[in-house]
């Protein structure tokens, strides 16, 4: 393994921060946050135009940049780092990699060149707060978190030549403006109980949405209801749809893994900048041994977890899947750095006008949707097996 970026990565990074510095500061996050959509269109369409963002990890035979996940990985760290509120993860990390794996070539070709070009948007929408399993990211995703066939999630049954859809999926990512929605429902009873996921247009008859208030306003929520609403089957009914979402939850925590380390580093240096500069008894209060100490302790975190990510984003297109374990760490690191943050930031640094109790929410509301630390440590070790060969390593 070659650890050293290519010239290619440097500069989608170099420019993308650069885009990111003019155009996405702490004013112009709040302000896009407070918008009915909770994103900036025009940042977002500067994102397509100019950076081909959403396209970067799709094949050149859909409209994509053709490049791997890593790059798409190095992109979503320096979103991470201003905290850029757009579609980016819900449509280029959880939507179209699905698309992409189980569509038919028809779907692929109809809907593939939009998601890259940015003028399509997409949301994964999972009943309740079932993302994280059904991403296999806390458990295995083989249980009934679609549905099972009882009351409650989103079912599916046959209409004609077609489907339906009824049943109601909260915590939907940027699930309230999506163009095109990607629903995972159960069907089949309990006979033949399965999840199928299902497409349905954002302005399908019977589709009711609103947004949600999220702790974390920088990823925009939203509440979707399905009133017998025509869906179209992703692919075939005999696909390996729960090996798929399973590989698009690993290589998604990679991309999150890489977006975490770029929040806590940021966090980092603002508060590194700030103690420089804060004077106390008539010296700074980095100076102090105490609080040296403290930030150190955050950086070998965040270094720590950089280096897991930037590992995990190269082994998704190698065979190997550590991306929970990556994220884990790398939510660790954001919660420990943008806590720190707070405390060090002293009166000002829990204050609602100040920027770093944006990042403190970034990392809670992160864990609420793709947690908790503890759980993805768990799974890691399960699909390890590392409590069932009989000896514990010390």
């Amino acid at each position: 393994m070659d650890a050293r970026f290519t010239a290619e990565q440097d500069e989608i990074r170099r420019t993308l921060r650069e885009l990111l510095r003019k155009r996405c500061g702490a004013q112009e996050v709040r302000a896009a946050v407070d918008t009915p959509a909770g994103y900036d269109p025009a940042l977002w369409a500067a994102l397509a135009e100019q950076l081909g963002l959403p396209g970067i990890a799709l094949p050149g035979t859909c409209g994509g940049a053709g490049c791997s996940v890593t790059e798409l990985a190095l992109a979503c760290e320096e979103t991470g780092r201003v905290l850029a509120p757009s579609p980016l993860l819900a449509t280029s990390v959880l939507a179209a990699p699905l698309i992409l794996a189980l569509g038919t070539p028809a779907q692929r070709t109809g809907l593939l060149p939009r998601l890259a070009a940015g003028t399509l948007t997409a949301a994964f929408a999972v009943p309740g707060s079932a993302l994280a399993t059904a991403l296999a990211l806390i458990s295995g995703n083989g249980g009934d978190w679609a549905g099972g066939g009882r009351a409650g999630g989103v079912q599916a049954r046959r209409a004609g030549d077609g489907w339906r859809l009824y049943g109601q999926a909260d915590q939907v990512l940027d699930g309230h403006r999506a163009g095109l929605l990607l629903v995972a429902a159960h069907t089949g009873g309990f006979a033949r109980s399965r999840t199928l996921l299902f497409l349905v247009p954002g302005d399908a008859d019977g589709l009711v949405r609103a947004r949600l208030t999220a702790l974390d306003a920088t990823r925009p929520q939203g509440r979707v209801q399905l009133r017998d609403v025509r869906a179209e089957l992703l692919g075939d009914e005999g696909a390996d749809v729960l090996g798929a979402l399973a590989g698009a939850g690993d290589a998604a925590a990679a991309v999150l893994a890489c977006e975490a380390v770029g929040a806590a580093g940021r966090a980092l240096e603002r508060t590194v900048e700030y103690v420089r500069h804060r004077k106390q008894f008539g010296r700074a209060i980095g100076s102090f041994q105490a609080v040296k100490h403290r930030l150190a302790d955050v950086y070998v975190q965040v270094q720590a977890a950089r280096s897991a990510a930037y590992y995990a984003a190269w082994a998704t297109g190698n065979g190997e899947r550590v991306g929970g374990l990556a994220l884990a760490q790398a939510l660790q690191a954001l919660r420990c750095a943008a806590g720190e943050a707070i405390q060090l930031h002293g009166g000002i640094g829990f204050t609602w006008e100040h920027e770093a109790h944006l990042y403190f929410k970034r990392a809670a509301g992160d864990e609420l949707l793709f947690g908790p630390v503890h759980r993805l440590w768990a799974r890691a070790a399960d699909v390890a097996g590392l409590f069932e060969r009989g000896e514990v390593l010390v």
